[in-house]
């Protein structure tokens, strides 16, 4: 299941309510969009994670070529206080390699004989609010929380052979964000949705350095990592991508 369309209408509902009391309550609204290429440096399968499966890489024959990647932002500052959030960061891929190993995974087994295409989505929707902690003439820190809806799947094929897991869930994370002003119109920006403890983990971490173009525009250069997964009695998975992206934002003067 995809949840591209909704989400597309969420944000574009976002924006045109945001739009529509700019004026009447001195709020605005920042667009980001982020375009570049993201690389698999590691993606540890089993499912079910008992021993009626397999542990294998996912990465070993799908490869760690760069994959195209994208992200939109928007956020709504309701005031200099307070904000609205949407991201929406889709991830997929399909990849066909050898196995070096019989493989059990979902049901299904998979042989060394022939090619192995494997399929994995991990779409990430996003809405949150965030609270301008720190407020000074050269930097700001907001501190806030994320909702994020994880539209996630793992699928091997080969020949008439396939098996799937997917997953379709609610997690909650924390977000923090930080811009400094290096002076002229350079400024570094930090920014991280995280959570850690229990069966698993999620650090989106973004680093990058903006520079301004007008009165309303910035253009920069972004490195991003994105690492975590789940370890349950269902589900053994963690991944680690690294993506580099070129921003274009659009932000008010306030």
């Amino acid at each position: 299941m995809s949840l591209t369309k909704p989400l597309f209408a969420l944000l574009n509902a976002l924006l045109l309510t945001a739009g529509s009391v700019v004026h009447a309550n001195d709020s605005s609204v920042d667009l980001k969009l982020s375009v570049g290429v993201s690389s698999q440096s590691s993606n540890e399968v089993q499912i079910p994670n008992n021993t009626q499966s397999t542990r294998f890489s996912l990465e070993d024959f799908t490869g760690s070529a760069p994959l195209p990647a994208i992200r939109l932002e928007g956020i709504w500052n309701i005031n200099n206080k307070h904000a609205v959030r949407v991201l929406l960061a889709p991830l997929s891929y399909s990849e066909t390699g050898e196995i070096n190993q019989p493989i059990r995974f979902a049901g299904e087994s998979f042989n060394t004989d022939s090619p192995v295409t494997g399929e994995y989505r991990f779409n990430s929707w996003r809405v949150g609010y965030r609270y301008h902690l720190r407020d000074r003439s050269n930097w700001d820190l907001w501190l806030g929380g994320t909702l994020k809806v994880r539209d996630a799947e793992i699928k091997l094929i080969q020949g008439a052979t396939s098996s799937s897991d997917d997953d379709l869930g609610l997690v909650p994370l924390l977000h923090l964000a930080g811009e400094y002003r290096l002076g002229g119109n350079w400024l570094l920006a930090a920014d991280i949705d995280a959570l850690a403890g229990g069966p698993g983990r999620a650090i989106d971490l973004g680093l990058s350095a903006n520079y301004k173009i007008g009165t309303n525009w910035t253009v920069g250069a972004e490195y991003r990592l994105l690492e975590g997964g789940a370890d349950t009695d269902a589900v053994y998975n963690f991944a680690l991508f690294n993506s580099l992206l070129t921003t274009v934002q659009y932000r008010p003067a306030r």
